[in-house]
């Protein structure tokens, strides 16, 4: 099934260390510091409905979100939020992006593997920035060959990175947590893609029941498998 593989393309928050993990904690940090204005579940709703606003905006990653919180702060508080609260939101995506990076089970041992046989590559969505820092902290860098930090993983996305590496779709694996970022557009490419779940999703990378029935991908329990599928 893998037979052409010469690139294979990791996805890299949840894919190669936890990310969204960590979103959720600052959302319940968020939704306690405005307790006063609204119940958590309201908080939270409007979060993520200003957040999705802000995408044509400010696109993903952590300061997108910090600028959301804010946002969602001020309308939520009806503008009377003490500013030491606001400072308080912004420390939270601080400590966000100061985070240690948690490499996911198996990560290393399959990047090792796969070294020499494949060229690999990281190609993720977020702020270019924190992208970089978070590789450099991550150690993983040494295996590999490119890293694309997109503004969108859409098909017109993929199409751009294809031609960038000068292959043809099937020669193209990705693997990734979120079927609608990370697999859905590659099979509509004719590229291939393997599905590692993540425990947690963020709403807005989440598809239908019919999307997910009506496409045909490998979906694998941990990292390691692909030593075995390839």
């Amino acid at each position: 099934m893998y037979k052409n593989i010469k690139v294979i393309a990791f996805d890299a928050d949840d894919t190669l260390w936890v990310n969204e993990t960590y979103f959720r904690d600052a959302e319940n940090e968020f939704a306690k510091l405005l307790s006063s204005y609204e119940t958590a579940n309201k908080i939270d709703q409007e979060l993520f409905k200003t957040e999705i606003e802000n995408l044509t905006y400010y696109g993903y990653g952590v300061k997108g979100f910090m600028l959301s919180m804010i946002e969602s702060a001020l309308e939520l508080s009806n503008y009377q939020i003490n500013p030491k609260k606001l400072e308080q939101i912004l420390n939270i995506g601080k400590a966000m992006i100061d985070k240690p990076i948690e490499l996911l089970d198996g990560v290393e041992e399959v990047l090792e593997g796969l070294q020499g046989k494949y060229k690999i590559i990281v190609a993720t969505k977020g702020d270019l920035l924190d992208q970089e820092r978070k590789l450099e902290k991550s150690g993983i860098l040494k295996y590999v060959h490119h890293v694309e930090v997109m503004s969108e993983k859409k098909v017109a996305d993929y199409k751009k990175l294809i031609k960038h590496l000068d292959i043809n779709p099937d020669q193209l694996l990705m693997i990734g947590n979120s079927l609608k970022s990370d697999v859905l557009p590659l099979l509509e490419l004719g590229a291939s893609a393997i599905h590692v779940p993540f425990h947690t999703t963020w709403a807005h990378e989440k598809v239908t029941k019919e999307q997910e029935d009506a496409a045909e991908y490998k979906t694998i329990s941990n990292i390691k498998e692909v030593l075995e599928v390839l």
